[in-house]
């Protein structure tokens, strides 16, 4: 049986919908045998974490069952992920390497897409600094936009935008000014998205589905739409979907990344994920500086020197408190 190489661009219940290479979909399930091996890698690595055997974003290869039907026989490597732990059956009392798996939340994203607003609501720069460690952590290359600019032209404050976000271009991260009803800056986000396999997510009111829209005619409502799937709730349906763009890549919509919490980083491993941290790290005096208080500590010299934005700091000190409270099951 000859199989096609496909993209998983959506899952639900159990069912896979996975667009092949010819651009048809077919809505595919997961054979045992791959459940029998995924479950013995586990049982024969302790180091194996128990995770989605398939997740959408996976490139597969499928065999074709019937018209529309179809079954996952390989799942191929991933690059990256987008991951957080949750439970499985059994609880918290029962074998603790049980009790808790890696959650695919999107595999083989390019870039995620960090959308805030300049104001209404005000910005929280520390949201957005928790949002970039979690990409930094997930190796998951990171974009800033910033909406509602027009607002803030409207007050006669044009460069407030770059005064609240140009301290993330000075650290590296590409920082893309938008707003939704001038549409200054939707061609360049529009060219930022085509393409690649991007997650967004922001906090609530940043004007992103009136974005989307901008960029998209009814791209916004089809993320609004995934959104409300994802929610919480007992009866709501879960699915998670990649919504495609006219001009090819698709964008994937994580509400659920808001209430993430730094699950897998220790709290001394934290400066690897501050751009502008993790190259002084080796310069410190002791090599399990904590960077609050140590002499001779090379991050303390360069928040006096002004290299590490105040801000910044703060986020990492606060993000360190957060990680050492953790339970272990967090």
């Amino acid at each position: 049986m000859s199989l096609q190489k496909g993209l998983v661009v959506k899952t639900q219940s159990g069912f896979f919908t996975v667009k092949t290479e010819d651009g048809r979909l077919l809505v595919c399930r997961i054979p045992g045998r791959l459940k029998v091996e995924h479950q013995r890698h586990i049982d024969l690595d302790p180091d194996f974490p128990p995770a989605d055997i398939v997740a959408v974003g996976d490139r597969v290869q499928v065999a074709e069952l019937s018209s529309g039907k179809g079954e996952i026989e390989i799942v191929e490597e991933r690059v990256r992920a987008l991951i957080r732990r949750a439970p499985v059956p059994g609880g918290r009392d029962s074998n603790p390497s049980e009790q808790l798996y890696k959650q695919i939340i999107v595999a083989n994203p390019d870039q995620a897409v960090f959308v805030f607003a300049v104001m209404d609501p005000a910005p929280s720069p520390r949201m957005l600094d928790r949002f970039l460690v979690m990409a930094e952590d997930s190796a998951l290359p990171s974009v800033v936009c910033v909406n509602k600019i027009d607002l803030a032209v409207s007050m006669g404050e044009p460069d407030y935008p770059r005064r609240v976000f140009g301290l993330y271009e000075d650290i590296g991260y590409p920082v893309v000014y938008t707003s939704a009803v001038t549409g200054a800056g939707v061609a360049t986000l529009r060219a930022v998205l085509t393409g690649k396999i991007s997650v967004l997510a922001g906090p609530s009111g940043a004007g992103k589905s009136s974005l989307l829209n901008a960029v998209q005619p009814g791209l916004g409502l089809a993320v609004q739409a995934v959104s409300r799937a994802t929610g919480k709730g007992r009866h709501t349906t879960r699915v998670r979907e990649l919504i495609p763009l006219c001009g090819g890549g698709y964008v994937a919509d994580t509400p659920g990344l808001r209430g993430l919490a730094l699950w897998d980083i220790e709290p001394d491993e934290l400066d690897a994920y501050f751009r502008e941290m993790a190259p002084l790290v080796e310069q410190c005096s002791f090599s399990d500086c904590s960077h609050t208080h140590e002499p001779g500590c090379a991050i303390l010299a360069a928040v006096e020197e002004g290299r590490i934005a105040p801000e910044r700091y703060e986020s990492y000190l606060r993000l360190r408190d957060e990680a050492a409270e953790l339970p272990w099951w967090a």
